[in-house]
């Protein structure tokens, strides 16, 4: 289900907000949009929606939640030198991975 698309974001990546009204934020990479350009990151980007009930189980109300943002919006941070970093890529025993442009370790 992880498969490269024309970004080198993917679900689980750590990322870093870098413009927008929350740029310096952290956070995980919730879902991968691809056609859209777009991302959703956990605590970025929160939008209100107001919910209809459904059923007893599920009353409505005011729900805050993550909305979309572009994926040019974000840097991956890489889990070893812990900064921000441009994606690159290279070949290993005939896989492509994703390294940091900065330490070179794999994403």
């Amino acid at each position: 289900d992880i498969y490269m698309s024309n970004l080198n974001i993917v679900k689980g990546d750590q990322v870093v907000v870098i413009s927008g009204k929350d740029k310096g934020k952290k956070g995980k990479v919730q879902k991968v949009v691809p056609s859209a350009n777009r991302v959703i990151v956990e605590g970025v980007n929160m939008i209100t929606k107001h919910e209809k009930a459904r059923s007893a189980q599920k009353p409505g109300g005011i729900v805050k939640k993550e909305g979309a943002i572009d994926a040019s919006n974000v840097m991956v941070v890489c889990s070893k030198c812990g900064k921000a970093t441009r994606v690159a890529h290279s070949m290993e025993n005939d896989k492509k991975i994703r390294v940091c442009k900065k330490c070179g370790a794999a994403l």
